[in-house]
């Protein structure tokens, strides 16, 4: 199946963008009802970070994230496997002077799990040496591409399953590291602060990088735009971050998020089970 995928994805990045997003808005509200678990997790997500909302206003949010989900896998055909310009015409970098401000230091990007975190990941690893992690895949051809496009130019890539060892090393070399710490990965290494009012576990690991390493803390977030194409906006270095205290810098890493979100909300992740790990004695969500 992820050949046929992968071979349709191929094709369709040859087409005009404004036709990319077309269809995968299309293709997005058609797995909202073939994907049942999603929905449900997608709608439960919503129901617990926006309580106040009306059920109707939630449900086409719900529909409107699958539809910018769906549009940003298949840009990724552009990003895998189009020529250079096009992918410097396809994503926009905002705020690199707040990169040109660091040179010669150590830095961390902290790119949330917008939709479009991939575009920027790809746009700005042909302005600079980057390091990343990511999640093995249980279908080994879709790991393959996926790695093939990803580091086609020059990104370091290491499984996050092999350790936090890789990211230190790659960062130590002045490679940026970009790094997406908003997800549950269960209670190992993670601290319940809340997420939109509710407890999450929080991955400590921007704290811990940041403060092993002595790198500066970027903020990176990627918007998607109506008609195709992406805007990356790098946000100055935070000051005093690390804090010292694991909580309090995971709470302000929520918090940024939040008012990211508040800004795009179709845009979060909202397929992932932010919430799958409970406080004990808490029943669980999904």
């Amino acid at each position: 199946m992820s050949r046929l995928v992968f071979a349709f994805m191929w094709l369709a990045h040859f087409l005009p963008l404004a036709a990319l997003a077309a269809i995968g808005s299309f293709a997005g509200s058609a797995l909202f009802w073939l994907i049942p678990e999603r929905r449900k997790v997608t709608r439960i997500n919503l129901g617990l970070c926006f309580p106040a909302m009306d059920a109707r206003r939630r449900e086409k949010l719900a529909r409107a994230h699958f539809r910018a989900f769906v549009h940003a896998f298949l840009d990724r055909g552009v990003l895998w496997w189009a020529s250079p310009g096009r992918i410097q015409r396809l994503v926009r970098l905002e705020g690199m002077e707040h990169l040109k401000s660091l040179q010669g230091k150590r830095v961390i990007l902290f790119a949330p799990h917008f939709v479009g975190f991939e575009a920027a990941l790809q746009r700005l690893s042909m302005e600079s040496p980057m390091a990343g992690m990511y999640s093995r895949q249980k279908d080994p051809f879709f790991e393959r591409v996926m790695y093939a496009g990803r580091s086609r130019f020059g990104l370091q890539l290491a499984p996050r399953q092999a350790g936090i060892r890789k990211a230190l090393r790659a960062i130590q070399s002045g490679a940026l590291y970009y790094y997406l710490p908003d997800m549950d990965f269960g209670p190992k290494g993670a601290v319940f602060v809340p997420f939109f009012g509710v407890p999450a576990a929080t991955v400590i690991g921007l704290s811990y990088i940041a403060r092993t390493t002595g790198a500066s803390v970027v903020p990176c977030v990627t918007r998607m735009l109506p008609r195709g194409g992406y805007v990356a906006t790098l946000y100055p270095a935070w000051s005093s971050f690390p804090s010292g205290d694991d909580a309090a810098d995971a709470r302000r890493m929520n918090a940024f998020i939040e008012e990211r979100v508040l800004e795009m909300p179709e845009q979060y992740h909202w397929l992932h089970k932010r919430f799958k790990t409970r406080p004990e004695g808490e029943p669980k969500f999904y």
